[in-house]
């Protein structure tokens, strides 16, 4: 895969309607950002968030692997998480476009989806009926299914424990169960271990290695730097809203072409 390290453009504040994407011209077929869709799951052209004329996204547009872990790193404030919910169709872009598999994102798509966030949310009831819940969601009744999801992240011998008195590292990994409920397509991680022991966060990255040999797209928000060189396949780095740098896990680390990556490894303000 080529490295995407996008050039410097003056910003400006452009808020397009929906419906004028339609007129827009989008690239050609020789576009970098334009993929196969046999390999790559997500393509985003053009994209761009902006909340009272200030612009937070600005300008990304990239593709991303449909099989190697996405792992997205950047300071704080680099809009890493709002990208995440732009990905996942959470909030609608100012500007632009994601598409799955060469299609807009929409709610069926969504619902191949899955999100994790750094506070897991979890219902007022025990551990085997918050994934039941989510199984009903999707129209699962099998009651079996249930028990194989807590058995899978190491929860089954709490199953009648009420959910909110779990641990954070077994909170988090039930909802990583309920998040792998409808054995999604893809699946987002918000730093997701971010506040977890080690033995905790080896669990997590366990799950979702697991969950990738299964063939369920991670695209995941960390800033354990040991976590992303354990985990990523490509590398995706923001920085002020923008895309700074894409490229294979292994160029990344040993070569970054960014100067934004490069103090970012090293420990440095940009």
């Amino acid at each position: 895969m080529l490295r995407l390290v996008p050039s410097r453009r003056p910003r400006k504040v452009e808020v397009v309607e929906t419906n004028e994407l339609q007129n827009r011209n989008l690239p050609s077929s020789n576009d970098t950002t334009t993929a196969d869709s046999s390999q790559h799951a997500l393509t985003c052209r053009y994209l761009q968030y902006s909340i009272n004329e200030r612009i937070l996204i600005d300008d990304v547009s990239l593709s991303l692997s449909r099989t190697d872990i996405t792992v997205v790193l950047g300071f704080n404030g680099a809009g890493k998480s709002l990208l995440l919910r732009l990905l996942h169709g959470m909030i609608k872009p100012s500007r632009g476009e994601v598409l799955w598999n060469g299609r807009p994102c929409n709610l069926a798509i969504r619902r191949k989806q899955a999100m994790v966030f750094q506070k897991p949310v979890l219902l007022r009831r025990s551990v085997v009926d918050n994934v039941r819940f989510v199984l009903e969601n999707y129209g699962i009744h099998d009651r079996s299914r249930a028990t194989e999801l807590l058995e899978h992240v190491g929860l089954a011998h709490l199953a009648q424990r009420p959910a909110r008195k779990l641990s954070g590292g077994e909170q988090q990994r039930l909802a990583l169960g309920r998040a792998l409920a409808n054995e999604p397509d893809v699946l987002f991680l918000d730093e997701a271990t971010s506040s977890l022991d080690p033995a905790s966060v080896r669990a997590i990255e366990d799950i979702v290695m697991d969950a990738r040999r299964r063939g369920t797209k991670i695209i995941l928000v960390t800033h354990d730097i040991g976590q992303a060189r354990r985990l990523a396949g490509e590398v995706l780095f923001m920085s002020n809203g923008r895309l700074a740098e894409l490229a294979p896990a292994n160029a990344f680390f040993e070569n970054p072409q960014s100067h934004e990556a490069l103090a970012y490894l090293e420990g440095r303000l940009p």
